[in-house]
């Protein structure tokens, strides 16, 4: 019988800024989203405040004013620090694991059969913390359906203490029984309505509930979810990713942006971060999509406008999606209106070796594909963008860029903003 174990962080966001500011310890602590404007990340605090995920911030402003909530903007370049280590710390610990997201992982413990799995999993738990400052919860179960329900359980109740083994059947269906159906991975706000309604409230009705109805509303999906509630594993470990299908990029302005040439820099920035994920996973993009919009909420009516582009040749290099994003960009550009998004959509990816060349290109490919690995290297050891070009402003001048007031140092990439120890 397979073993997994779920390991997810504990309010992530909010404890790697714990990490390197103790006194936030007991403290009602939230992290907002890009732009500063919704809640994304709430210390256990700040929940018992009323404080509810994804609240805008606007709304949320008297209680935060009234309770001493600390409030930090997005930190990504030390979060996702922070996960590498969460993530190196684990893989100690099995010969198999699946990073699920920056804050949880499957680990394969199917040939631990001689070991007290609740034990070994506190020794994680332990370790984790001690490495890295992060506090982690852990479910352990036959299936990775029924770990992601231990893993909830083990995080809420105190009597399971962070860590909750369903490898045995005798509490499963306890288990099942008290997580609401909405709770179930792959269920969610979207589908509880259809089942609810029907009389499936929890995990334990979705597990007895007649298969066609499931297969009905979720397919082949749905079936494989309701044999993991009964302990039959469907949902294997994916040691390798699946690389993306595409490769989006956007964010919302700070201030309205009214000059083409406020809007190019912002394009270049997000077509510049698009282009490292390609490299990253060592894919080139055929298709290039250019997009802009205005305000819902203005008087006047909201435009939205696109431009697609296929490439002559497949490309994962920086100056040269700039300049097609540039061109497409030009298309759908109309002065006198006040814009609030832009975005970049790479689509059709294709693997290195599988790349059509044009018969006229005249890029020395070689060439560049070396200078971006250079640039990605040092950004990488350096900080997100500290080699960038030209065509995305200059820092500290483009009122463009997302609202970030409340952001901490970043601790861990940046030689500049390391911690000083007196």
């Amino acid at each position: 019988m397979p073993v997994f174990a779920l390991v997810d962080c504990n309010n992530f966001y909010v404890s790697c800024e714990r990490v390197f500011n103790p006194e936030l310890a007991g403290k009602p602590v939230i992290v907002l989203s890009n732009n500063d404007g919704c809640a994304v990340a709430r210390s256990n605090e700040a929940k018992a405040l009323g404080i509810g995920m994804g609240q805008p911030f606007f709304q949320i402003k008297p209680i935060v004013e009234a309770n001493g909530v600390r409030v930090f903007s997005s930190n990504y370049p030390l979060y996702g620090d922070m996960s590498n280590r969460v993530m190196q710390t684990l893989a100690q610990f099995t010969p198999a694991m699946e990073v699920y997201s920056i804050d949880e992982a499957f680990l394969d413990l199917t040939g631990f059969k001689s070991t007290n799995l609740a034990d070994y999993a506190r020794e994680i738990c332990y370790t984790v913390t001690r490495d890295t400052g992060i506090p982690v919860s852990i479910g352990i179960a036959p299936t990775k359906t029924l770990a992601k329900i231990a893993n909830r359980i083990a995080k809420k109740s105190p009597k399971a203490d962070g860590v909750l083994d369903l490898t045995s059947s005798r509490y499963r269906d306890l288990a099942l029984e008290r997580t609401p159906v909405q709770e179930v991975w792959g269920i969610g706000r979207r589908l509880a309505p259809f089942f609810t309604s029907r009389g499936i409230k929890t995990a334990l009705d979705l597990k007895l509930a007649p298969s066609w109805l499931v297969q009905q509303k979720m397919e082949i999906n749905g079936v494989r979810m309701q044999k993991e509630l009964t302990g039959e594993h469907c949902y294997p470990l994916e040691d390798n990713p699946a690389r993306r299908k595409s490769v989006s990029v956007s964010r919302s302005f700070r201030t309205p942006v009214t000059t083409f040439d406020e809007l190019s820099q912002a394009l270049a920035l997000y077509i510049s971060r698009g282009a490292e994920k390609l490299r990253h996973q060592e894919s080139f993009v055929e298709n290039i999509t250019v997009y802009v919009m205005t305000s819902r909420f203005k008087s006047q009516p909201c435009y939205y406008n696109s431009k697609t582009a296929v490439l002559p040749t497949s490309s994962s290099d920086t100056p040269e999606l700039i300049k097609h994003g540039k061109k497409l960009l030009k298309q759908i550009f109309q002065s006198g209106k006040e814009y609030t998004k832009t975005g970049v959509i790479f689509s059709n990816l294709v693997q290195d070796g599988q790349v059509q060349f044009d018969l006229f290109d005249t890029v020395n490919r070689s060439k560049q594909q070396k200078l971006m690995q250079a640039m990605d290297k040092i950004n990488a050891r350096m900080g997100s963008q500290y080699l960038g070009y030209a065509a995305m402003g200059l820092p500290g001048r483009q009122p463009w860029k997302a609202a970030c007031n409340h952001c901490s140092p970043a601790y861990t990439t940046d030689w500049n903003q390391l911690m000083n120890v007196r």
